[in-house]
């Protein structure tokens, strides 16, 4: 009777399956736990609703058949106890419509949250996956240079120890030339 409800919660009981974090999954089973029973819930009062007007215009059927006597006088006041039963009960139905109405309302809300926070952690996970590709990047950048650093250090001391090599040369030949 109620398979316009149950949509959205295999929708919502869908997304709770496919939660990461244990916490939000079992947060969500809760929550269509809770409309499950709810729903269960409506639909029993909705049952015994229809039963008891039926069970009301079943003895009021009774009570004509078994008196006699005052028929148009009975059947005018019944047929207004009738009507008023008919209206309590339809508000009674018409309240239990309400209720399951934000019931569904409240779901599709839980619904749109989620997928909002999914799209969010999506995005955070792309950027974290870029960063990630950035850092890697750098520190291969880093390495490089401190090895450029290192080969510069050891050309700077060679071209300096070269250049002493040949001062010295120049002074020995200069200064003694016998040597």
């Amino acid at each position: 009777r109620f398979w316009w409800l149950c949509s959205p919660l295999k929708e919502l009981e869908q997304m709770a399956k496919e939660q990461d974090k244990e916490s939000e999954k079992q947060a969500l089973l809760r929550e269509v736990e809770n409309h499950k029973k709810q729903m269960l819930s409506n639909q029993a009062a909705w049952r015994k609703a229809n039963l008891a007007c039926k069970i009301a215009i079943d003895n009021s059927e009774k009570d004509q058949l078994l008196q006699g006597r005052d028929i148009l006088r009975q059947r005018k006041s019944t047929k207004e106890s009738l009507a008023e039963s008919a209206s309590n009960i339809t508000e009674s139905l018409m309240g239990i419509s309400r209720m399951m109405s934000q019931q569904v309302q409240q779901s599709e809300e839980t619904v749109q949250t989620l997928a909002t926070s999914s799209r969010t952690i999506l995005e955070a996970n792309e950027e974290f996956k870029s960063m990630s590709g950035t850092i890697q990047l750098g520190r291969k950048l880093i390495t490089k240079y401190n090895r450029r650093e290192l080969t510069d250090k050891l050309l700077i001391f060679l071209a300096l120890a070269l250049f002493l090599a040949t001062v010295l040369y120049i002074l020995k030949k200069r200064l003694f030339p016998f040597l």
